[in-house]
């Protein structure tokens, strides 16, 4: 992962899921921003976040490495 790659600190602070207005986690391997309270795992593409739920994974799927959401 190059610097580039990286999301400034400052800007993350900024950023909440479109769908529910909630904080997000950023996972930095994977490169996503996830919304727990969405189930949603937004992409990072060099840097940039693409806040676009078209474009979201969805959460608690029974592919390998997937995350539950956690329960409400």
């Amino acid at each position: 992962m190059d610097a580039k790659d990286e999301i400034d600190p400052e800007f993350l602070k900024m950023l909440v899921c479109p769908e529910t207005k909630q904080p997000l986690r950023y996972d930095r391997e994977a490169q996503e921003l996830i919304s727990e309270a969405a189930g949603l795992a937004y992409p990072v593409r060099e840097g940039i976040p693409i806040m676009l739920p078209e474009e979201a994974r969805k959460l608690g799927g029974d592919a390998p490495g997937s995350v539950k959401p956690p329960r409400l």
